[in-house]
């Protein structure tokens, strides 16, 4: 049961995430080709009637939102950033305790900051406030917080769990692409 949990939270992870990205991408393009029409008076006859002002605001907000959920994917699969230079340099028996220390602490301050995250937003909430160009309730758009933060937590949790059972940390091994980066 936890294992059809874990697939199926890993499949909306990454459609999230792609989903997020995409928008982004399709929404700048439409913005980006509006804008330019103006140089074809032709075209600018029929785009001039379309109201692109809220683009910006919505991108920003998607990439936030696809930020927190890549945050959680990258503890998932290894690539997230950390610093393992001490832990790479002590003997085995520390690098463990370290490796246990780190993810505990990761977990602790992720689910610290979903807590908070919690708060703010009810307290958002109660404001009624609104984003400027959306008009959407900014308690919705700051719900990233708790949910990436939340999620993040919950990959820390497994990741030491895993390693705690196995001893494997999840890692990135560069491919083609990457090669030409390391």
């Amino acid at each position: 049961m936890i294992r059809a949990f874990n697939r199926a939270l890993d499949h909306i992870e990454e459609w999230l995430i792609a989903g997020f990205m995409a928008a982004a991408t399709l929404i700048i393009f439409a913005a980006v080709l509006h804008r330019q029409s103006a140089a074809v008076p032709w075209l600018w006859k029929y785009a001039a009637s379309l109201n692109f002002s809220w683009a910006q605001e919505l991108c920003i907000y998607l990439f936030i939102w696809m930020a927190k959920f890549g945050a959680a994917y990258g503890v998932r699969t290894g690539i997230h950033i950390g610093v393992d230079v001490l832990v790479n340099a002590v003997r085995p028996g520390w690098r463990r305790v370290l490796i246990i220390v780190a993810l505990s602490l990761g977990a602790f301050f992720t689910g610290s900051i979903a807590v908070m995250g919690v708060r703010w937003v009810w307290f958002i909430y109660g404001t009624g406030q609104i984003s400027p160009d959306l008009e959407w309730p900014m308690w919705v758009i700051y719900l990233c917080i708790p949910l990436g933060s939340s999620l993040m937590c919950y990959r820390f949790l497994q990741v030491m769990v895993r390693f705690l059972r196995s001893g494997e940390l999840p890692s990135h091994t560069l491919g083609p692409a990457d090669e030409g980066l390391a």
